[in-house]
């Protein structure tokens, strides 16, 4: 038996390593300063910095979920205080002449996240699993009531408000327009997104791993899981923190809403749309999310009933979420037989959308027939305008949503079939 040694890395190699690590960041930097010069409407510009402001709010909840395997119902609570004291050091500047340039109010917001996630985690950490879901759960509701007595701090239901164009000028910008604003909001996601993919290759962000899948291992090995857990939520706190300066400095208003538990349900459903575990993961459920509550929400009054059926088929059926169906094609790119799922995938996206559409169209006569006004039965849907209180439109759209399905049914072998011969790792026949 002979065992093989170690051969250290050649000049090429760890070139090949940096450029592969470098680029996706420099892409997606290149792609974030050119997004402006295509979408160039005030409202564009906003659903795009409301996702940003998302995606690293969502990126510091994967350190405590995907990451330390800590499941909080009150991750709101640190973007909520970030943003509320980022807003307060905003009226300093504006009324007493506090010095301080608009670029770093973020870190003045993370400083005050990482300060409360310092004092609460200091005991939720103690315990994992449920005990730490309901201390969090418990945390979220009891600042939430707080938001509404301590008016002086939280401003009661109307919240707090500034202007964040009263600061000093930084280099000749002072911030007045949504462009100037989508800038610095990206600037920022990319430091965060850069700082907390760095702290998850750290050792203490390796361990987390570790505690996570097996907490009673990693104290044997020597680790203490609270202040791994701890520390993690620490930092988590600071990039919540981050994100809501930003989101004071967009908006420049923040409420109890910023806060309390539907904004923490927001995020732990956009993570695992997104996928949990994975890095790309929150980014990817952050703009889903955005696009289904901004775009279609324009459409559509029912939007929250078309992402709660995305989520709930999400866990059924994708549990990694849309970074953990990517990831499930690793295997046959590797392969190289990733080509044998193109027919097969071509042949069920027709009727799958279609299925789709139609049973969207079901959801959106009932809802019409339902609230539409007495006598009001005419409506608009794909260009189409009918009667939704006849039972035409409903039973075509019932029939094409049957006959869809039925098709897709049919193809799903096919596709089976498929997927097992492109994951076999054995000779082409």
């Amino acid at each position: 038996m002979t065992i093989a040694s170690k051969t250290p890395l050649t000049a090429g190699t760890k070139r090949l390593i940096s450029l592969s690590t470098v680029l996706p960041w420099a892409f997606a930097a290149l792609f974030l300063l050119i997004l402006p010069v295509v979408f160039q409407t005030s409202s564009a510009l906003t659903i795009m910095n409301q996702m940003a402001i998302t995606i690293v709010f969502a990126l510091s909840y994967n350190m405590l979920l995907g990451q330390g395997g800590m499941l909080s119902f009150g991750h709101a609570v640190y973007m909520g205080i970030g943003g509320f004291f980022a807003m307060h050091v905003l009226n300093m500047v504006e009324y007493q002449g506090l010095w301080l340039p608009l670029p770093l109010l973020p870190i003045i917001g993370g400083m005050f996240g990482m300060l409360f996630a310092f004092i609460i985690g200091s005991f939720s950490t103690r315990r994992a699993g449920t005990v730490f879901a309901m201390i969090s759960l418990g945390v979220g509701e009891l600042i939430a009531a707080c938001s509404i007595i301590i008016v002086v701090f939280f401003g009661g239901e109307e919240g707090i408000s500034g202007d964040r164009t009263m600061g000093p000028e930084f280099f000749g910008m002072d911030f007045a327009s949504q462009s100037e604003v989508y800038y610095l909001t990206v600037v920022w996601l990319m430091i965060a997104a850069i700082l907390m993919y760095l702290f998850s290759r750290t050792p203490i962000g390796r361990i987390a791993n570790a505690v996570r899948d097996n907490e009673e291992r990693a104290e044997f090995l020597g680790y203490s899981q609270r202040n791994v857990r701890w520390i993690s939520f620490i930092v988590s706190g600071f990039f919540a923190g981050v994100a809501g300066s930003l989101f004071a400095v967009n908006f420049e208003i923040l409420t109890e809403e910023n806060l309390n538990l539907a904004t923490s349900g927001s995020i732990l459903l956009i993570t695992f749309l997104g996928g949990v575990g994975f890095f790309i993961g929150p980014i990817i459920g952050a703009i889903v999310f955005t696009l289904l509550q901004t775009v279609l929400g324009l459409y559509t009054e029912i939007w929250s009933l078309y992402l709660g059926i995305l989520f709930v088929a999400s866990v059924m059926f994708f549990p990694g979420g849309f970074a953990g169906v990517i990831a499930m094609h690793r295997r046959p790119l590797s392969l190289g037989k990733l080509h044998l799922l193109t027919v097969p995938y071509l042949k069920v996206a027709i009727p799958a959308v279609t299925s789709i559409l139609s049973l969207a169209a079901v959801l959106e006569i009932l809802f019409h027939k339902r609230h539409g006004f007495a006598g009001d039965g005419e409506m608009s849907l794909y260009g189409i305008t009918f009667d939704s209180h006849g039972y035409q439109a409903l039973g075509l759209a019932i029939v094409i949503a049957a006959i869809s399905l039925f098709l897709v049914s049919r193809i799903t072998p096919e596709i089976k079939a498929a997927w097992d011969e492109a994951n076999h790792a054995g000779d082409d026949q």
